[in-house]
């Protein structure tokens, strides 16, 4: 009988644990593209809806569908740019004034960067051989993900964020686009209301699931608060109808 322990990757479960380093960097990505395709969803939807309810003419909910999936697509574009710039400033700001301080004064910052390790449960002399060891294998890299939890590799990167947030903005914004004119007049919005409902359930499941969540949950927040704009601007929509 072998005394030999097992490999902690094969023991059950270890297969589809999240082991590297930007896994929830990944997770994050996926999380933010499912909430852009979601405010196209109801943001689009919310626009053209309450359009339908003045106005039977395709050409205007056209326009205004487009117009909106534009602005909503630019509009996020450049926030996520701006959001993600400010932050990769101060990453690499945070970086060139961690690799001063090594070349400056190794020893305090080892010193610092042994505490931190002890401070997180390791003995003081296990603390210190750690510490060591990282250093003499990448003294910056070692410090940035332990005091900053930031690494080299992985700084934000703000075109990606505007590119990505836009793809998901329009992806969302085209199903509610389709709903209210593919269908004639009279089932125009009824079948938005219930591709917006179907697509949110959607949204919100996998929002939940790669945040590992409650399912329903989060599906109620997003099915609620979507299909509440929707009727909010169906009912304006109709009002100004009616009223011109």
């Amino acid at each position: 009988m072998s005394d030999a322990k097992p490999d902690p990757g094969s023991e059950p479960g270890h297969d589809t644990e999240p082991h590297s380093p930007g896994h929830a960097s990944r997770l994050n990505w996926l999380r933010a593209g499912v909430l852009g395709a979601n405010d196209g969803i109801v943001s689009v939807a919310a626009l053209v809806v309450g359009v339908a309810a003045a106005t039977s003419d395709s050409g205007a909910i056209l326009i205004a569908g487009v117009a909106s999936l534009l602005a909503g697509a630019i509009s996020m574009a450049l926030g996520e740019y701006v959001s993600v710039s400010s932050q990769r400033d101060t990453e690499r700001a945070l970086i060139g004034k961690e690799r001063t301080e090594l070349a400056t004064m190794p020893e305090q910052e080892l010193a610092e960067l042994a505490g931190l390790y002890q401070a997180k449960g390791l003995s003081p002399e296990t603390a210190r051989r750690v510490a060591d060891e990282l250093t003499a294998h990448d003294a910056l890299g070692a410090h940035l993900e332990v005091e900053l939890h930031i690494g080299t590799e992985e700084l934000s990167n703000p075109w990606h964020a505007a590119f990505a947030s836009a793809i998901a903005f329009t992806v969302g914004a085209i199903l509610p686009l389709l709903a209210v004119l593919l269908p004639p007049p009279q089932w125009r919005v009824p079948v938005t209301f219930l591709a917006v409902a179907v697509a949110l359930i959607i949204t919100g499941w996998v929002s939940a699931a790669l945040g590992d969540s409650p399912r329903m949950r989060a599906i109620g927040r997003v099915l609620i608060g979507g299909l509440l704009a929707l009727g909010v601007t169906y009912a304006i929509g109709g009002l100004l109808g009616t009223s011109v």
